[in-house]
């Protein structure tokens, strides 16, 4: 919801002697401003109070809060003063939500009877804080408003502004086309006014100009924020697809869908992606794909730790995963990477001694995925398809279910060439051909490994790298399939038919064995 709306929302239940009003936001100046508008409109006086300046003027300036009164700072006593004034008024009470705490029942008895004395009058209360704290006394008192924030077009509003204000400085040069100033905006959203103010001047700092190439600055804003919640990381975008072999038709399909959270794609009726479900073998790519499609898509990576969710007291784990999406929600659009997937919620089914919260936790992360509208972009990863609940795989949680496999010659031959490269070794000394064929059977990260093991055997000898170091630790490593075969080829069959293949030469077999069983 829009800030007209809000506001148009807030006013009318102010018009309709609604007693009292608990907006939830960061942004009390932003609230206050707008109240203040409200006020005039109204011809109503607006008052604001805090523990540190007790009621004054709304918009008084700190310095004369300092040579008033101080006898309103005690909020008993600034409620009364509530009720004693005739005159019609919105009064507005900052951080009151200390003051709820059951330790406190005459401030929650005065609420209660203040909310029946306002109802013949025309004043309103409005507490804002940052945090919904209602004690259940004042359940049917108050009436809550989850003040958004700051859309893309304020935030358009900010930035032209703070172009205008710097537009005559020969120092600072803004280079902002409407594709430029569409990402910028993008990236701003999920900040609040004075954060995205903040980001902005610090680029100009920095750099001396504003430009799409400030997105960084705003992702280390929003790095920030992410930190001081301790419920999820915030990955740096250090990879990009050419950095991972094979995969193709996972990379088409991620690639494909880059453009879809712009407004041109909105404005064509696309809804923003939902998710993607990846499932596989370990080693495979499956989370590097995570890493990677942040760094092409230009959004902030977070990785959700389910294991963080869960806390020893009650109630706990459960608002855990509520702040943790809020916070996800708040920065979008965002990838939000669910890693292991399968060790968090798996065998929920065969007998759970937490007394239900492991399936409270799922109960709620899975309404999120089949409500959320906001434009999270959920990678979730898996090994072991058998013990995830099936209604995680419930068509309309997420947009496509890929099968990661193990490389196929092809794909080993391009994920040897990158190794080499990334260790500053030149792969057409190499013999890629017969080391692909070598590897039969190898994942990803087990092929990394042994070129790894081969770089320390030659450099104990003190000689080059050879073809001959990478073959002698392909022969001492044991693959992951030749100890886990049974349980590999149950995935690809399980996968046959209910899953997309990330690779086309893979895709092709999956599709030409589906028809196979069709026709029988």
């Amino acid at each position: 919801m829009r800030q007209k709306e809000q506001s148009r929302m807030i006013e009318v239940l102010i018009r309709a002697r609604y007693p009292i009003l608990y907006v939830v936001s960061w942004e009390e100046p932003r609230v206050t401003e707008m109240l203040i508008e409200i006020g005039k409109r109204g011809q109503k006086k607006v008052f604001e109070w805090s523990c540190s300046g007790g009621i004054v003027p709304a918009g008084t300036h700190v310095q004369a809060v300092k040579m008033r009164d101080a006898g309103t700072k005690d909020p008993l006593v600034a409620l009364n003063q509530v009720t004693e004034e005739l005159e019609p008024a919105i009064y507005i009470f900052k951080d009151f939500h200390p003051f709820l705490a059951k330790s406190n029942f005459s401030v929650i008895r005065k609420l209660r009877d203040i909310s029946q004395n306002l109802k013949s009058s025309y004043k309103t209360l409005v507490l804002i804080s940052p945090f919904l704290q209602i004690p259940p006394e004042l359940e049917k008192d108050l009436t809550v408003i989850d003040f958004n924030l700051p859309d893309i077009e304020e935030l358009g509003i900010l930035l032209d502004r703070v172009c205008e204000e710097v537009k005559d400085n020969p120092k600072i040069k803004i280079d902002l086309d409407a594709s430029g100033r569409e990402q910028i905006l993008k990236a701003a959203l999920g900040l609040t006014l004075a954060e995205a103010e903040n980001v902005f001047a610090k680029a100009l700092v920095t750099g001396g100009k504003l430009d799409s190439d400030d997105i960084g600055e705003i992702f280390a804003e929003k790095r920030q924020i992410i930190r001081k919640t301790g419920l999820l990381d915030y990955c740096e975008p250090e990879l990009e697809f050419d950095d991972i072999g094979g995969l193709a038709s996972l990379k088409q399909w991620l690639v494909r869908r880059k453009l879809a959270f712009t407004d041109n794609a909105q404005a064509f009726g696309l809804p923003a992606p939902r998710g993607v479900l990846l499932l596989g073998v370990q080693g495979c790519g499956k989370s590097l794909c995570a890493k990677a499609v942040s760094s092409i898509w230009q959004l902030p990576l977070l990785r959700f730790d389910v294991g963080k969710m869960f806390c020893s007291l009650v109630g706990s784990s459960e608002d855990n995963i509520r702040r943790a999406i809020s916070v996800a929600e708040s920065i979008a659009p965002c990838i939000l990477w669910v890693d292991e997937i399968d060790k968090a919620f798996g065998n929920l089914s065969s007998g759970s001694t937490d007394s239900g919260t492991s399936q409270r936790v799922l109960g709620t992360f899975l309404t999120w995925l089949g409500e959320k509208t906001s434009p999270v972009f959920v990678v979730a990863t898996a090994n072991n398809i058998k013990i995830l609940p099936p209604e995680l795989m419930r068509k309309g949680r997420f947009d496509e279910i890929f099968f990661v496999d193990l490389p196929d010659i092809k794909e080993r031959h391009a994920i040897f060439d990158i190794h080499l490269r990334q260790r500053d070794r030149d792969p057409e000394k190499f013999n890629l051909e017969k080391l692909a064929a070598s590897s039969e059977g190898f994942s990803g990260a087990e092929i990394e490994q042994a070129i790894i093991s081969a770089l320390f055997d030659a450099f104990y000898a003190k000689r080059e790298l050879s073809d001959d170091d990478i073959m002698q630790a392909l022969v001492e490593t044991v693959p992951l399939y030749r100890t886990m075969e049974e349980e590999i080829e149950g995935l690809r069959d399980w996968c046959l038919t209910r899953a997309r293949s990330a690779s086309v030469h893979q895709e092709t077999i999956a599709t030409q064995a589906r028809r196979h069983l069709e026709l029988e």
